[in-house]
């Protein structure tokens, strides 16, 4: 299969390197073609040079990851030049997945299971090979998302996540147990489908799942692994971030 694999990252000096050679490591191991996309959010730390570092270093292996694709190198790197947001990270990502296929090999129907896109964290708290259990679902699904079986967050951290489901139940009309899990794969033509147009933070994977469930499409969830924080910062709990996302989920609501 050919997979394109999105790592979002803000200021995640101490777990990127890790994070990115684990994923490279995998693919090469399971045979995954394809390419790992990092899209470095505004980072202010030392993220940027820590990838330029590793891209360097990957472009000049042989044999590359990626076959039929242009240039040599198995890692992409895209730079925001100011932190837009995790939804808008994401969707970067996902966008230049989408348009990876040179012009007249796109996926079509023939080749239906060499189009799928995924994403994770670049902080460390989940592991790739996880993956292995979402990719066992496919392509007889198109869309398989992770739910962390055991969450490894402060208790506030969870308290938000009940809190933000039951909001997107409410606004949106969707339920998806653990929506914000960030392990998940699916077809580039869900990607067209259910791409979001105005989440930029929080609620990004719930206008995600609103749009595919208004598309028509359902999926599937597969229980995986989820780790404490080691190191770096968590953001995702403040106040800042909440009153954002209850705005953005109006915002979809009405769009």
């Amino acid at each position: 299969m050919r997979l394109s694999l999105v790592l979002p990252c803000f200021n995640e000096e101490a777990n990127i390197e890790v994070t990115v050679k684990s994923c490279l490591g995998w693919m090469r191991e399971e045979g995954i073609s394809g390419e790992v996309i990092v899209v470095n959010d505004g980072s202010t730390d030392g993220t940027a040079t820590i990838l330029q570092k590793i891209q360097e270093k990957c472009n000049s292996a042989s044999p590359p990851l990626r076959e039929g694709i242009e240039g040599r190198g198995s890692i992409k790197i895209i730079t925001h030049s100011q932190n837009l947001g995790y939804g808008a990270a994401v969707r970067s990502g996902c966008d230049t997945a989408y348009e990876s296929w040179p012009a007249g090999r796109r996926p079509s129907a023939a080749a239906d299971v060499k189009g799928w896109i995924a994403f994770m964290d670049s902080d460390g708290q989940f592991d790739v090979k996880d993956f292995g259990k979402l990719l066992a679902c496919l392509p007889q699904n198109k869309i398989v998302i992770g739910r962390r079986r055991h969450r490894a967050d402060p208790f506030m951290r969870k308290v938000n996540a009940k809190l933000f489901g039951l909001l997107s139940f409410l606004v949106l009309g969707i339920w998806v147990r653990d929506v914000n899990c960030a392990m998940k794969v699916f077809h580039r033509d869900a990607w067209k489908a259910g791409r979001p147009t105005v989440a930029t933070g929080a609620i990004f994977n719930a206008e995600f799942f609103y749009r595919l469930k208004k598309a028509g499409y359902t999926w599937k969830q597969v229980d995986v692994n989820h780790y404490p924080r080691k190191f770096g910062k968590q953001t995702g709990a403040s106040l800042k971030v909440i009153v954002k996302m209850v705005r953005e989920l109006v915002q979809v609501r009405i769009s």
